[in-house]
Parts: structure tokens; C-alpha cells; sequence
């Protein structure tokens, strides 16, 4: 079993682990350092024929834009306070499951007829779980840690498979990192009577 390691592998291990800590700890900075590591991942994932993942690479750099902007502003116009951590409602969590189901399918279809993939539900699979915890990540939900944790279960023996041994390990050590963020973000969680207030306004 051959190994080889590129620089852009090297440099999105890099920039990839070091997002992760830092939205862990809520930190801005992810943002900027996010959109380096997508940019390094659209080239390492297109060399290796992971299409829906390279193309994910695009939308997770739109979403760092809304992220950075929603963290800094509370997520509404006119406001500057920072956007507090909050439990996802049961609204949110339908059309996250549905969107993601549609997803899967769409993706899959078109990885299997348009592509020379030869994973097209996994990639599918991933792509989908990815961008729900991404705007998940954007809004500040705590939930959203789970669904990481779920692509992460993934990603590791995916890039394992495809011969990217260091992204995968890097991955494993997102997960160990997602564990981290979802009990960090627990305890920042606002009192009940405050976080029923805001799961109203958010449903409203």
C-alpha cells in the first residue's frame, strides 16, 4: 500500500485542524482560516474524484461568509451583539432532515450518472451532512456538533479508501475535536427560561 502525502494535503491538515479548534472555542478567527482550508481542499478532492466534496468546498466558503457575519451580528439586521449558542428546534430540525434527504438523493443520481465517482452515495452522504452542520455551525446550534460527528463516522474510512491517509487521520482527530466543541457549547447553553424564550423567537 503505497502513501504519499501532497503539500495541499499537508497545508488542509493544517488549516482544517486548526478551524475546528477554534470553533470549539467560538472563536472568529474560524472563519477566515476555514475558507484557506476549503480552498486547499477543492484542489486535494478533485484530484482524487471526490466531486460532491470539492464542489461542497465552494458552498462551505458562502456559508463562512454568512457564519462570520451572523457570529458578529446576532444573526438579524440591525444587531451587533454576538449570536448566542442555542438548542435546535423541531421546526429547524424537519427542514435540516429534509433538506438533507433530498440532498443525498439529488447528489447521488447525479455523482452515479454524471461522474466517474466511485462512491457516489458516500460522497453524497457526506456533502449532505456537512452542509446541515454547517449552517447548523452558523447559527449556533448545539446540535450541529452531532452532525459532525456523523460525517466525521464517515470521512475517516472514506479518505482511508481513496488513499488520502492523512486527511483521514485528520478527521479522526475532528471527531475527538467535535466532542470537545458539543460539551463546550453545552455549558454556554442559557438558562432554561431564557433558552425557551429564544427557541420561541427562533420558531416565530
Amino acid at each position: 500500500m503505497s502513501w504519499t502525502i501532497s503539500w495541499t494535503e499537508v497545508l488542509g491538515f493544517a488549516t482544517g485542524a486548526l478551524c475546528v479548534w477554534l470553533v470549539a472555542r467560538q472563536h472568529i478567527a474560524n472563519w477566515p482560516i476555514g475558507i484557506a482550508n476549503n480552498v486547499f481542499f477543492i484542489v486535494l478532492f478533485t484530484g482524487s474524484g471526490l466531486y460532491a466534496d470539492a464542489g461542497l468546498q465552494i458552498v462551505f466558503i458562502a456559508l463562512a461568509a454568512y457564519g462570520w457575519w451572523s457570529w458578529t451580528h446576532g444573526g438579524g439586521p440591525g444587531t451587533a451583539g454576538a449570536l448566542p449558542v442555542r438548542r435546535t428546534t423541531r421546526t429547524e430540525w424537519a427542514a435540516l432532515a429534509a433538506a438533507g434527504a433530498v440532498g443525498v438523493l439529488a447528489l447521488t443520481l447525479l455523482l452515479d450518472r454524471a461522474t466517474d465517482s466511485t462512491v457516489p452515495f458516500w460522497d453524497a452522504l457526506t456533502t449532505a451532512l456537512s452542509l446541515t452542520a454547517t449552517y447548523g455551525q452558523c447559527r449556533k446550534l448545539v446540535e450541529s456538533w452531532w452532525l459532525w460527528i456523523a460525517a466525521d463516522l464517515v470521512y475517516i474510512p472514506l479518505y482511508a479508501y481513496k488513499g488520502l491517509y492523512l486527511t483521514s487521520v485528520l478527521y479522526a482527530g475532528f471527531l475527538a475535536l467535535c466532542v470537545v466543541g458539543l460539551l463546550g457549547w453545552r455549558r454556554t447553553l442559557p438558562a432554561r427560561g431564557a433558552r425557551t424564550a429564544q427557541s420561541a423567537g427562533a420558531a416565530a
